[in-house]
């Protein structure tokens, strides 16, 4: 067997068992392909039950050497040790060459966070004299009020409104469903735009209950989310490098600077653990100085 037979099983597996998204799937196909690519390139004949440990040590190099990042390399090792663990569990194979490469040590990277103020600075520079104004000033309010991913910001559905209880019905990674309060400013500005933008715009058939819409009617795509974003903060002359992840961030961060339980912020952002969560408590250095200086006893 090849390995576009092996491949198209691995990826029924990543679809069907582990219930990834389509984004997912395709990171982790895409590096099994690198790999393969760099077996045609130095011409080894090789099936996968066929790799040893230096031939993985020769495609690390490689991909050092033609410049990938270390944040890259570590990704592109995991996905290959995903496909690895995906042929023993089939039986494949009975060894794993995967098991002695290392991947490049990591920093963790804090993620960017906005404070309030540039918050508010960002939403107020939205033009309200334009129905795309309208819907953004929507969006953006449900993104910092709820935490949201994009893709989970652009196909929220008009049906998982639940506005009475002060509820979303949010579809996450895996298509996992959950339960997320919504502040009274998103539900107010999302009732303006539904009721007096949205209801004027032709809807296109089978996005009738998509909430956000771009003016042909269709759900919008994530890039245009990250456009709005960038194109407000370049309007404010904001320096930091943001994008929709940076208000889930400043989400986070804001909830559990006024004292929100981890458990409970791991809950509303949807992570299936703890430890991902655990990134938001590494919070600003001139919050931890006052923390310390305030309920320190010898401060």
């Amino acid at each position: 067997m090849n390995w576009k037979v092996y491949i198209q099983g691995f990826k029924s597996f990543l679809q069907l068992e582990k219930s990834l998204s389509k984004n997912s799937v395709e990171a982790y196909l895409h590096d099994v392909d690198l790999l393969m690519r760099f077996l045609e390139l130095k011409k080894y004949s090789l099936t996968p039950k066929d790799l040893e440990l230096n031939h993985l040590q020769d495609f690390l190099k490689w991909i050092n050497e033609i410049g990938m990042s270390a944040h890259s390399q570590a990704r592109i090792i995991s996905g290959i040790k995903s496909f690895y663990k995906y042929l023993l569990l089939e039986n494949v194979l009975n060894h794993n060459p995967t098991e002695l490469i290392e991947a490049p040590k990591l920093g963790r990277k804090l993620p960017d966070t906005l404070s309030l103020d540039e918050i508010n600075k960002i939403i107020d520079a939205i033009d309200l004299s334009t129905p795309e104004g309208q819907r953004n000033k929507a969006m953006l309010e449900t993104l910092y009020s709820c935490g949201l991913r994009v893709s989970e910001l652009v196909n929220l559905k008009i049906s998982n409104l639940y506005f009475n209880d002060e509820f979303i019905k949010v579809v996450g990674k895996g298509d996992k469903e959950r339960l997320v309060p919504i502040g009274s400013v998103a539900i107010k500005q999302i009732n303006i735009y539904k009721n007096e933008i949205r209801s004027h715009i032709s809807v296109k058939k089978e996005h009738e209950d998509v909430l956000f819409l771009n003016r042909r009617g269709a759900k919008l795509s994530r890039v245009m989310v990250f456009t709005i974003i960038k194109q407000l903060a370049f309007k404010i002359g904001l320096k930091k490098h943001i994008s929709p992840h940076t208000f889930r961030h400043s989400f986070a961060t804001h909830l559990i600077e006024g004292g929100a339980d981890l458990r409970a912020v791991q809950e509303m952002l949807g992570h299936e653990s703890i430890t991902t969560t655990e990134i938001y408590t590494h919070l600003d250095r001139d919050y931890l100085r006052q923390a310390i200086i305030q309920f320190h006893p010898r401060s």
